[in-house]
């Protein structure tokens, strides 16, 4: 087994698990202070709820991307990568946007939380459902970002989602060490880490949906003739090709290739590439610039506003 794989999902999956754990401890304190402590069953069910829903729908995905696979046995070789390239865009907006919008209203989280709170619970006997919409909202948040990285990834088996466990565990580990025992844990330096891995993982994925869309296209090129003319580079630059990347500007298979240590762990977590394409490195200088610029941003402005 290829441990290296649990990475990428164990540091998202511990990111948005600790956001969803704040979130939740957020309430239960505040259910305490107002002497609602009664009301932490519809908690507790929230996060059930919440859990249950994310892991059907990652098997329902899971099912559908092999469904398509098995009802065209002859285009699965270009359904698959090119599934994985869908999901994987899908994936780098919505992490991407958490990223940037988390950073932006981690300041204003409390208020915001305390706020539903105090609306729900002045609706009666209604605050019990109020509070877990509230919590099954912040479960499946966070949720559905997972699913998505994971299902980008469903070729790998089951070890992006054995990451995505330890993430919740460890997650649920620090919770359970602020709210429980008090421990204290600079929250603040832990996010602005996490948020900059989070910023690089993202920005490898960038690398390996463009790779999943050039083998799909090379495959349906090679299949079709029809088709042959999508791989411009194929046909004109028969060395070390690609589909539609361009042409080749790192080869490391012989320096530090992908399949071997250390390659397959930064493979796995940075989405390094031992062969990597001109469109892909453009793509990834200029999503980590752009969006890098944006994070950093909005990480002085969280200071400038202290």
């Amino acid at each position: 087994m290829d441990f290296s794989l649990t990475l990428p999902t164990f540091a998202i999956t511990l990111r948005e698990g600790v956001e969803a754990a704040l979130v939740i401890g957020i309430v239960l304190a505040y259910l305490k202070r107002a002497k609602r402590s009664h009301l932490n069953r519809w908690v507790f069910a929230g996060i059930g709820a919440g859990l249950v829903i994310s892991a059907i729908v990652g098997i329902i995905f899971n099912w559908f991307m092999q469904s398509v696979s098995a009802s065209n046995p002859e285009l699965a070789p270009i359904f698959e990568p090119l599934l994985e390239g869908v999901f994987s865009i899908a994936a780098i907006a919505m992490l991407t946007w958490m990223l940037i919008w988390m950073t932006k209203q981690s300041r204003a989280i409390k208020g915001e939380v305390e706020s539903s709170l105090s609306n729900a619970l002045g609706k009666g006997k209604k605050a019990g459902l109020g509070i877990f919409g509230l919590v099954l909202f912040a479960i499946l948040r966070e949720g559905f970002e997972v699913v998505l990285f994971i299902s980008s990834k469903f070729q790998e088996g089951f070890m992006p989602a054995l990451g995505a466990i330890s993430g919740i565990a460890a997650a649920t580990a620090i919770a359970v060490a602020l709210f429980k025992f008090g421990i204290q844990i600079n929250i603040r330096a832990f996010f602005k880490i996490m948020g900059f891995m989070l910023l690089a993982i993202v920005s490898g994925l960038v690398i390996s949906a463009l790779a999943r869309f050039d083998t799909a296209l090379q495959i349906l090129a090679l299949s079709d003739r029809k088709s042959e003319a999508i791989c411009f580079y194929y046909e004109h630059f028969a060395r070390e090709h690609s589909c539609i990347l361009g042409n080749m500007v790192w080869n490391g298979s012989k320096i530090l290739p992908a399949e071997k240590f250390p390659g397959v762990v930064l493979s796995s977590l940075f989405g390094y590439t031992d062969k990597l394409y001109l469109v892909q490195a453009i793509a990834y200088v200029l999503f980590l610039a752009i969006v890098g610029t944006i994070y950093y941003r909005s990480l002085n402005d969280q200071l400038a506003s202290k």
